[in-house]
């Protein structure tokens, strides 16, 4: 964004708040007085213990209620505009990846970890909703900034974001909230807490949201992402005395919308090479098999608002090479080609363009969006003594998730041709049994004329959790916090692909369509090589089917943990905290492979043309058992100058688990031979040193904090999609950055806050990755190739060799490009270290093997990333806050305004043009006016003033997706008015 625009848009958000603020001429502004002048204390359980924000010697914000509902921070999601050097943005699957000071989770697996551990209530969840559903009923929100590998331990190597509810109390209280508002809103949140007896308390909390898509979906003419969520809590508290209580929570979140999973999918035009070594390639088919799809270009280029170079797809090319010999589209046919379903040598996107429109999609398929969440807790708290106290804390929680969309967001061209009105030779009307209706009939995604293709992304899992804790609170110079803990989590995650495409090849070329019969049924004992398509439509699919992609996950983790923290008061200003914890986890996977148009091997002698092992189903490999062990912790000084003052410096070290990266195809070797890929990545480790000073000035009126750090982090884990699965790959790589918060009480009435981030992050000398985007790295005698169907990645290929290929002229010339990445097309068997089975290019006067002639087995050159930045780590944040209020009486009037902005980033690792996130900005303005003695408030908002559609993340989906990004954007422009009540 231009800086004249930055600064027209803070003189705007100045300008209105100056406007509101010249309003007390004109009314009674002297405030109560009980209304204080100071900035009001927090107090935090980031120690696992009761303290002012100001006394905790780590980086952290905390937000009560009000500071959320003044800010309009109502998930976790927004959490960013007020914390500094955090970012945020959904995934493309069934998480999210909230970073704080660069660090996130960049690493999408079953078996992957979050690096920020999210907390309810103190009790970490692997899994949650935490950033999809609404506040409702908090607290306060804490988030700890900087490993927390103490108390917290596991997965909290970059912070910890912990929601603490209001829990059951003595006294009888309600609340009622209606609002209304843009994009047909309605929202509602109730409260109310009943004390049954003087030691037994009920709280019970509900909310709702609905709203409607903010996208437009032009080929159905429907809105979509939308909302339609509700959030329930159930609490009871009994205190029998003043040293024993008990409570118990329980916390259901519901989704079932059309949210979009992502946004809009971009892609730059990738045409291939008119000519290669001064060839001229005159066939669009063919400069198909040198092209990727995409081509790497900025996001923000209007190329980006381009489609695939689809004249390369394999799937397309064997689709329009089947007919059916002896049938014809007219009774008399002129030639004896016979009927071929699919147009030969058709793009599906050619001629495409798609709307700049970041809000705006074309789909014949709207997305369908469920999520649920269940969270139990027990909570024990027993007074040992005065001075010791021993605390369990019980969670259980059950997770589920579905989401499906369209996998590219914009319609295809017509490519399949009408069979209702086709006939035999004796011109007699024959209708083919597998297009019913002129067209094929996919069984999961019906029938069209077009290419069609949908996704789905789906999970279960659950966790209990176990953590002791006893702590002291003696009145010496010594005190301690000391605990273990447990946690067993289990998941299952599911990620499919449907295509009308993978169904057609699948009927048409291995289950008897040819024959003009009803495609066969597949077992696991079918003596021919059979691709069995499951007969379900989507929504009722039985999991067995090999016409679509499945990737399957099961992970089981497993970790206990003993910890402690000593508390010693040197002298009394100046106190040591010294934290060790030890933590073994234990991770089994069971990898199941993926199936996609893979056959059995045929019992009638002809061998495995296909690569495939089973026809039906999905068989598990041997499972994979991993376990690390860990020891962790910190050591804090901390020195209090004076009252108001106080500064400290820190060592600590934190770890986040391994895993296992998915399992790829189960390919027999003997047939197609895969490029070589790590199956496991390792964990992380961290080592911070940090500074902080935490201050209050003029008599409390400004509080100022400040934090310094430095991390040396090893094997960060960055993912990206290499042969159909989310490869997971370790980077080691230093961060340092400051912090500043600050907030500034001018007079009673009026109150300013502010915070600014500074962040500089850089991947170590010598760390290198393939660039799936640039598999070249510019080499002129390489060139980037199509693989056959069954090879799911591209490769390189040395350009004098496709010379060859082109200057012999021959229909074989397809096959040809195809077999130098490796695919299938030669005979004979196939022993990858012995080139001389690779005679398939001897009539072009040359041998090669890709697997050791090509660099890297043919996947391409490395890209040097020392120096480079982490992902989604802008250089800068800053959000500036002013809050204003009159008092009328027993009225109060406050209005807000809030502008947020973050820096330029990158989306991956490699900081090329494409990478580059550009800086984006975020303006907000709330007015409220309450009646404290009635309870009864009114307010009005209005978020992102300057409807803005900012890219935040992005990622870059597979090779045989032609490498199409999708993108992640903000929300648009809400507003809103509520009124509410409390009793």
């Amino acid at each position: 964004m231009a800086t004249s625009v930055v600064h027209a848009r803070l003189a705007a958000t100045v300008s209105l708040l100056a406007l509101s603020l010249g309003a007390p001429a004109l009314a009674q502004t002297t405030p109560p007085a009980e209304q204080a002048t100071t900035v009001e204390d927090i107090i935090v359980t980031a120690q696992k213990r009761e303290e002012s924000i100001q006394d905790v010697p780590v980086a952290i914000s905390a937000f009560s209620a009000e500071n959320l509902d003044a800010m309009k921070i109502e998930g976790g999601s927004e959490l960013l505009r007020a914390v500094p050097n955090v970012s945020f943005s959904k995934n493309n699957f069934s998480m999210y990846n909230f970073s704080i000071r660069g660090i996130g989770t960049k690493a999408i697996s079953a078996a992957s970890d979050p690096a920020v551990a999210v907390s309810f209530n103190n009790s970490p969840l692997i899994r949650n909703r935490l950033f999809e559903q609404e506040y409702l009923d908090v607290n306060r929100v804490e988030v700890l900034r900087g490993p927390q590998g103490t108390l917290y331990g596991r997965n909290a190597t970059a912070g910890v974001v912990n929601m603490i509810p209001n829990m059951p109390g003595p006294d009888f209280e309600a609340f009622l909230k209606a609002e209304t508002g843009n994009y047909g809103s309605m929202r509602g949140q109730m409260m109310v807490n009943i004390p049954l007896t003087d030691t037994l308390w009920l709280r019970a909390a509900a909310g709702l949201t609905k709203r409607e898509g903010f996208d437009h979906n032009t080929f159905n003419d429907t809105r979509v992402n939308g909302r339609d969520l509700y959030s329930t809590r159930l609490s009871a508290a009994w205190e029998p005395s003043d040293r024993f209580n008990v409570n118990l929570i329980w916390e259901h979140f519901g989704e079932d919308d059309n949210r979009s999973r992502t946004g809009k999918q971009l892609c730059a035009t990738d045409a291939g090479p008119s000519s290669v070594g001064g060839i001229a390639v005159t066939s669009e088919t063919l400069r198909g098999r040198m092209s990727q799809g995409c081509r790497p270009v900025s996001l923000y280029d209007d190329a980006a608002y381009g489609v695939p170079n689809g004249a390369g797809m394999s799937q397309i090319y064997l689709g329009s090479a089947f007919s059916l010999v002896g049938m014809f589209t007219t009774p008399l046919p002129a030639t004896r080609k016979g009927f071929t379903f699919i147009t030969p040598d058709v793009d599906p996107y050619a001629g495409l363009t798609q709307s700049r429109n970041l809000r705006e999609i074309s789909t014949s398929y709207d997305p369908i969006f469920r999520a649920e969440n269940d969270i139990f807790q027990l909570n024990i708290n027993y007074d040992i003594s005065d001075s010791l106290k021993f605390i369990s804390q019980t969670a259980y929680s059950e997770d589920s998730y579905y989401s499906s969309q369209d996998y590219t967001r914009y319609v295809t061209n017509e490519i399949f041709n009408d069979s209702s009105k086709i006939y035999n030779r004796q011109g007699v009307l024959t209708p083919h049994p597998m297009t019913p209706g002129g067209f094929y009939n996919d069984p999961q995604l019906g029938l069209s004329n077009r290419m069609l293709s949908v996704d789905l992304s789906k999970s279960e899992n659950n966790q209990i959790y176990q953590e002791f804790r006893l702590q002291s609170s003696f009145d010496s110079r010594f005190n301690f916090n000391v605990g273990a803990n447990y946690m067993k989590f289990k998941t299952q995650d599911d990620y499919y692909v449907f295509s009308n495409l993978f169904s057609f090849l699948a009927e048409a070329y291995y289950n008897g369509a040819s024959s003009n019969r009803i495609p066969i049924e597949c077992t696991s004992t079918s003596s021919i090589e059979c691709i069995y398509v499951d007969p379900n439509r989507l929504s009722d699919i039985n999991g067995d089917g090999h016409n679509y992609f499945r990737s399957k996950n099961q992970v089981e983790t497993e970790s206990w943990a003993i910890f402690g923290e000593a508390y010693v008061d040197v002298r009394d200003d100046l106190k040591l905290t010294v934290g060790l914890r030890y933590t073994d986890d234990t991770k089994v996977t069971t990898p199941y492979p993926s199936q996609l148009l893979l056959g059995v091997w045929s019992l009638l002698g002809y061998g495995p043309s296909s690569g495939g092992k089973v026809s039906r189903g999905y068989p598990a490999d041997e499972i994979v058992k991993q376990n690390w062990d860990a020891l962790t912790g910190r050591a804090v000084i901390d020195w209090k100058v004076n009252d108001d003052l106080m500064v400290y410096a820190s060592y600590s070290r934190g770890y986040k688990g391994g895993g296992t990266n998915p399992p790829r195809a189960d390919i027999d070797p003997t047939v197609i031979q895969y490029m070589p890929l790590a199956s496991t990545f390792d964990p992380e480790y961290v080592n911070a040193i940090e500074i902080g000073a935490k201050g209050q000035y003029f008599d409390g009126r400004v509080r100022l904090n400040a934090t310094a750090f430095y991390y040396d982090y090893k094997d960060y884990q960055v993912s990206q999609i290499v042969d159909r699965i989310s490869l997971n790959e370790n980077f080691d790589a230093k961060s340092m950055g400051l912090e500043l918060e600050g907030v500034y009480q001018v007079t009673p009435n009026f109150r300013l806050d502010a915070n600014f981030g500074l962040l500089k992050t850089k991947i170590d000398s010598g760390e290198k990755s393939i660039d799936v985007m640039n598999r070249t790295q510019g080499n002129p005698d390489w060139m980037v190739l199509r693989p056959w169907l069954q090879v799911p990645s591209n490769c390189i290929a040395p350009k004098k060799y496709v010379e060859k290929i082109l200057s012999v002229p021959s229909t074989n010339q397809w096959n040809a490009l195809t077999a130098l990445c490796g695919g299938s097309a030669r005979s004979g068997s196939f022993t990858p270290d012995i080139t001389t089975n690779f005679k398939f290019y001897e009539q072009y006067g040359f041998t090669y093997n890709p697997f050791k002639d090509a660099e890297n087995a043919g996947k391409g050159f490395y890209a040097d990333l020392s120096g480079n930045e982490l992902p989604n780590a802008p250089r800068w944040t800053a959000n500036i806050g002013a809050q204003y209020t009159w008092f009328y009486g027993a009225w109060e009037a406050t209005i807000r305004a809030d502008y947020y902005k973050q820096a330029n980033s990158y989306f991956r690792v490699y900081n090329t043009e494409y990478d580059r996130i550009r800086s984006w900005d975020n303006a907000n303005v709330s007015v409220s006016i309450e009646n404290a003695s009635t309870g009864l408030r009114f307010g009005a908002y209005v978020k992102n003033i300057f409807n803005d559609t900012s890219i935040v993340d992005a990622f870059t989906n597979s090779d045989d997706s032609m490498l199409t990004t999708n993108v992640f954007v903000t929300d648009p422009r809400l507003f809103g008015v509520n009124i509410s009540k409390s009793f």
